[in-house]
C-alpha cells in the first residue's frame, strides 16, 4: 500500500498559483510604438478606441465622420508617437484631446462644405437652411474654444487629467479612478478644484478680465 506520508507526492510543495499578467501601462506601450511595435499600437487601440469613438460621435453625430476622426487620431499616434508629452498628463487625456480637436475641425469642414453646396437664390438662402446636427456644438466650440483650451492648459496636470477624461473622454468618475489608479475620492476632489479654477478663469476671460458680469461697465466701488 502506498504511504502518502512518505511518498514523493506528499513531500512535494503545492503548485503555486501564477498571478495573471498585468497589462502594460500606457507609457510603456507608447514607448514601444516609437520603435514600430504594431502589437503595442494595437493594444492602445483596443484600450481607447471605444471611448474615443464615443467622444467623436457626440461631437460629429455622423457615425462615419466620427469613425474617420478616430482613425485619423490613431494614425497621428502611429506616425508621431513622440507627439505625446508625458509631462502634460496621461496618455488617455492626450488622446481624447486630439480626438476632440479633430472632431471639431471635421464638423467645421462639413458645415463649410454644406454651405458652399447650398444655392443662394431668392427662394432659398443660407438662412433658410436648418443647421446640421452638431453644428451648434461646433459653433460654440469655435467661439470659446481658444479660451477653454487656454484655461485647461493652465490647470495643474493632475486636475487637467481628470477633467479631460471626464468631460472630453466621457468617462464616469469611477471609470476615471480605474483608468488612472487614483482613489475615487481624490478624483472627485480634483474635479471639483478644476471646475472651480476653470469657472474663475473663463469668467474673467469672458468678462474682459474685470470679473464683472455687466457688459461695458467699468470696475468701481460697489454700492
Amino acid at each position: 500500500m502506498l504511504d502518502v506520508r512518505t511518498s514523493p507526492v506528499a513531500d512535494s510543495p503545492a503548485p503555486q498559483r501564477r498571478e495573471p499578467d498585468r497589462p502594460p501601462p500606457d507609457v510603456e506601450l507608447v514607448r514601444r510604438v516609437t520603435t514600430g511595435d504594431r502589437a503595442a499600437f494595437g493594444a492602445l487601440y483596443d484600450r481607447y478606441a471605444r471611448p474615443a469613438y464615443s467622444l467623436a460621435r457626440r461631437i460629429c453625430v455622423d457615425p462615419d465622420l466620427a469613425e474617420d476622426v478616430v482613425q485619423e487620431a490613431f494614425l497621428a499616434l502611429w506616425r508621431n508617437p513622440a507627439g505625446y508629452d508625458r509631462s502634460r498628463g496621461g496618455f488617455g487625456t492626450w488622446l481624447m484631446t486630439v480626438v476632440h480637436h479633430r472632431a471639431v475641425d471635421a464638423v467645421r469642414r462639413e458645415n463649410t462644405q454644406r454651405r458652399r453646396n447650398v444655392p443662394l437664390t431668392a427662394e432659398v438662402s443660407e438662412r433658410d437652411v436648418p443647421p446640421a446636427e452638431g453644428a451648434d456644438h461646433a459653433a460654440l466650440t469655435g467661439v470659446v474654444g481658444a479660451e477653454v483650451r487656454e484655461a485647461l492648459d493652465r490647470l495643474p496636470a493632475d486636475q487637467r487629467q481628470v477633467i479631460a477624461l471626464a468631460y472630453l473622454g466621457g468617462y464616469t468618475q469611477i471609470e476615471v479612478a480605474a483608468l488612472t489608479g487614483i482613489p475615487l475620492g481624490t478624483v472627485k476632489s480634483r474635479t471639483f478644484a478644476a471646475i472651480r479654477r476653470l469657472r474663475t478663469a473663463l469668467h474673467s476671460a469672458w468678462a474682459g478680465g474685470t470679473g464683472d458680469d455687466t457688459p461695458g461697465r467699468t470696475t468701481g466701488a460697489r454700492r
